[in-house]
């Protein structure tokens, strides 16, 4: 005899999760701050005092290239990396600085929010980067 196999959760038990998790996902997003530590030459989002994640980058006069994107994974799937890179994107546009996006988590973000960043991507570089 095999081993016994986990009783399949009902259609409400996953439902309450889906509810509980957007909940909880919600809750870390609001908490959650974002600032650049140029030292490290990354943005850093801190969630209850810990670094949760970043983005690292490299920069030159009005330009910010961004290389890297990571998040603890046990806190992935709570738009913690969304936050990071909007936030940082944010802050680009103030400071007039160009964006290319190396990283496949900023480009992806780009272009799911390309009405709102792409014009950050100068124009000539677009098509490069797939947008």
């Amino acid at each position: 005899m095999g081993p016994k196999s986990p009783p399949q959760a009902s259609t409400r038990d996953r439902h309450e999760e889906t509810i509980l998790n957007a909940g909880h996902r919600n809750d870390a997003v609001e908490k959650a701050e974002v600032h650049d530590n140029p030292f490290e030459g990354r943005y850093e989002i801190r969630l209850d005092g810990r670094t949760a994640g970043f983005t690292a980058y490299k920069s030159k006069p009005n330009l910010i290239a961004f290389l890297h994107t990571e998040i603890d994974p046990s806190l992935e799937g709570r738009g913690l990396g969304s936050r990071l890179v909007g936030s940082a994107l944010d802050e680009a546009r103030e400071h007039g600085l160009e964006v290319l996006p190396f990283c496949p988590f900023v480009n992806e973000f780009i272009r799911r929010h390309r009405d709102k960043y792409v014009e950050l991507v100068p124009a000539g570089y677009r098509q490069g980067f797939g947008l």
